[in-house]
């Protein structure tokens, strides 16, 4: 997911690191809150109707709270100040966060599909549930979807990928609901076997849906750049600096949500070494405001000169690679 860029940052606008501390915080606990009551709700209803779907939804709603909580751990400790052993501060603390949001979920669903193949290894052991499962499925498909349009509006408000992943995960508690609920009624119409089926096809949503966050945020843990667009847009917030000429190797990695660059910046030869730095000062001070850049490192290189220190990279580079 691409975030546009943001506007100068206070400590109260939406994507400062104290605001999104607070939306998380209290957005999360709003999860807490419901995960808590389906989860209980679900499992009970589904142990005593005999619904092995509604049992494992509620194992999925159940998975909900520890995601929480792990959001709750990763909020915290992602807003601390940049230390002697963390110079670039503590954002990816959120990385870490999404990773582990993606493997649990990963788990959760590979459990639901175990659960189910071997209920449907044994047909004959798969009773006709009660109608007050249904109802029960279709209160949790409300209160899910209703959780995700919360929790994603706040997730773009503040720019967040560790809530955005947060939310899918409760969209994905409403999509098994559903699902659920089409075993529910096939069960009762007759067709015994659609409530292990609905629960097969949950774990498969679980599982996938893990999957893709996992892989995402270990990614981003390789330093993964940014797409093009936005790396663009800040190559023309450089351009647009007075005294800077040209661009050159800008390179971007992410920080959480945050992202680190460092960019060569070409100059007028003639211009004094202060001259120069205040431009590079300036195209700086420009990214930060303008994007959701955490620090610029800029390199001053002569315009329309060689790029000394650059060209000797080149044959070292080809060297390694020979």
């Amino acid at each position: 997911m691409r975030f546009d860029d943001l506007a100068p940052q206070s400590e109260d606008s939406p994507g400062s690191v104290a605001e999104r501390a607070r939306v998380a915080s209290r957005s999360t606990w709003v999860s807490v809150a419901v995960n808590l009551v389906l989860s209980v709700g679900q499992v009970l209803v589904g142990l005593v109707s005999g619904s092995q779907g509604l049992v494992a939804d509620g194992v999925h709603s159940a998975s909900d709270l520890v995601a929480d909580f792990v959001v709750l751990l990763a909020s915290h400790h992602g807003r601390k100040d940049a230390d002697l052993e963390h110079p670039y501060g503590h954002q990816r603390f959120e990385t870490g966060a999404s990773l582990a949001l993606g493997l649990l979920l990963l788990l959760v669903g590979c459990g639901m599909l175990w659960a189910a193949v071997l209920k449907l290894e044994s047909p004959a052991g798969v009773a006709r549930v009660h109608v007050v499962a249904l109802w029960v499925a279709g209160v949790t498909l409300l209160a899910k979807e209703g959780l995700f349009r919360y929790m994603l509006a706040a997730a773009k408000r503040v720019k967040s990928s560790m809530l955005v992943a947060n939310a899918w995960h409760a969209r994905s508690d409403a999509a098994s609901s559903l699902v659920v609920g089409v075993g529910l009624i096939g069960n009762l119409a007759g067709y015994s076997l659609l409530d292990p089926i609905a629960a097969l096809i949950v774990g498969l949503m679980v599982a996938r849906m893990g999957w893709g966050f996992a892989w995402d945020a270990l990614h981003d843990l390789m330093d993964r750049a940014v797409d093009e667009q936005e790396v663009q847009a800040i190559r023309d917030t450089l351009l647009q600096t007075p005294g800077v000429q040209g661009v050159h190797d800008l390179r971007t990695r992410k920080m959480g949500d945050m992202i680190v660059a460092d960019a060569h910046i070409e100059v007028d030869a003639s211009l004094s070494v202060e001259q120069g730095h205040e431009i590079a000062v300036s195209a700086r001070e420009r990214v930060l405001r303008r994007h959701r850049v955490l620090n610029l490192m800029t390199h001053v290189d002569p315009w329309q000169r060689p790029d000394r220190d650059h060209a000797a990279a080149e044959p070292a580079r080809h060297a390694a690679a020979s």
